[in-house]
């Protein structure tokens, strides 16, 4: 039990030029409509017991699939095969009505994942204590918040344990907690041989939780293998790469930095991780044109291992005459916590001394290692004019300009890796005088 078959499947949706199309097509018979593919030739086996997770990037076809394969939309051609019963949290409060009660809803949710009004009954205690939501039980499921009919599906989902357990981004509205306490759920059905198929936009959900991953592109099936190639090739789509070719500069006679000088447009928008939401200021005199993230041989990297030395280099063209010049950096979390920040003057301990001239063009580099836990992470570039000890003038910021993100397979509890050492002391046992 827990088997699920998907054979050449494929999904069409037919778009008629007009209103009255579909009418005419219907009294010629004679067809009047184009077809779009969302899902080509789809063939894949998950045996029981297995953890798959499928990726991609919005529009893949990843819900489609989903929709086929727990039958609430017929594939036009091929076939799903599934061995026992199947619990899918699909779409966030599938199925509840809004007017009703938790309980109310929990009766008919149950009903159609086919327990019985006793089973269910005998399942309510459970139920209620694992979505936690108290006295909301009996209030409209309208009053609820998102994070609470997620809660309450998840629990109703999973009362019983199911062959087959599909999990789509509802999980994602969740609090922190409550997102644990249902993988923690989630793995104790695995150990007891449920077949979990996993949707997920989080590389770092598929790699924990799934042995396999699929990757869907264009309505196919781009790449079948081990979560952790899958999920590195589905970033790759998503933020783009470039391998650093080592044996290519020599030829040209070219270091990276005298790569990134080339050319005085600004560039910096066009690269992959550049991230639209920056926020840009400054007094002018200085412009911020290109930027260059290194790691592990990668340029702009989809993904960093944690603690492994990165360059972050940005190019600056100059307008203006200035005596001394202050390039900057900083690295941030997402909910804008500053984790590390410097400066030329501050990384040299005072001895770098910078001037410049209207026409300049120079490139800087910050190199230091990212000792960060798994996630994303924003990085910022500054250059200023001035001197560090009374006052430096901004010439051009550019904030949460490059998305970043960090991978590590151990991960920690925080942010920040302070490599702390383990020694277990005991006290050695007294010696026995005979």
């Amino acid at each position: 039990m827990g088997k699920l078959v998907v054979s050449n499947v494929s999904k069409a949706y037919k778009r008629y030029p007009g209103k009255w199309a579909r009418v005419l097509e219907w009294l010629t018979g004679k067809p009047r409509h184009d077809k779009t593919w969302v899902l080509q030739d789809i063939n894949f086996t998950i045996h029981p017991g297995e953890a798959v997770g499928i990726v991609g990037v919005n529009g893949a076809g990843k819900s489609t699939l989903l929709k086929i394969i727990t039958g609430t939309t017929q594939p036009t051609s091929g076939s799903v095969h599934i061995e026992g019963r199947v619990a899918a949290l699909l779409e966030l409060g599938m199925g509840f009505h809004p007017d009703f009660t938790g309980r109310q809803n929990v009766l008919m949710a149950g009903q159609l994942l086919g327990l019985r009004s006793d089973e269910i009954a005998a399942c309510m205690p459970a139920i209620e204590a694992f979505a936690e939501i108290g006295d909301y039980i009996e209030r409209p499921v309208r009053t609820y918040s998102s994070g609470m009919q997620m809660r309450l599906a998840f629990s109703v989902a999973t009362a019983v344990r199911p062959d087959v357990l599909i999990v789509d981004e509802a999980l994602s509205v969740g609090d922190a907690y409550f997102q644990a306490k249902c993988y923690q759920r989630i793995a104790q059905f695995k150990e007891q041989g449920t077949t979990l198929l996993l949707v997920s936009h989080s590389p770092g959900d598929v790699v924990k939780h799934c042995e396999r991953a699929i990757m869907l592109r264009n309505g196919c099936i781009e790449l079948d293998g081990s979560s952790r190639a899958v999920t590195n090739r589905y970033l790759d789509e998503l933020f783009g790469k470039r391998k650093v070719d080592s044996a290519a500069l020599p030829e040209a006679g070219l270091s990276v930095e005298q790569a990134l000088l080339s050319g005085h447009n600004d560039d910096f928008h066009t690269h992959p991780g550049y991230h639209r939401e920056e926020h840009r200021w400054g007094h002018g005199g200085a412009a911020i044109l290109d930027y260059l993230v290194v790691a592990d041989g990668q340029e702009y990297p989809s993904r960093i291992e944690s603690n492994s030395t990165t360059d972050f280099y940005f190019k600056v063209r100059f307008d203006a005459d200035f005596d001394n010049v202050v390039p900057g950096f900083l690295i941030k979390t997402l909910e804008g916590i500053f984790l590390y920040g410097t400066n030329s003057f501050v990384s040299t301990q005072g001895r770098e001394h910078i001037a410049a001239q209207a026409g300049d063009v120079k490139v800087f580099k910050f190199s230091l290692s990212l000792a960060l836990n798994e996630g994303y992470y924003l990085i910022s570039f500054g250059i200023s004019s001035g001197s560090p000890l009374q006052e430096l003038i901004p010439l051009d910021r550019r904030y949460d300009s490059v998305l970043i993100q960090v991978g590590r397979a151990m991960q920690f509890w925080g942010i920040v890796d302070l490599e702390a050492s383990f020694h277990a002391i005991e006290k050695q046992a007294e010696s026995v005088i005979a």
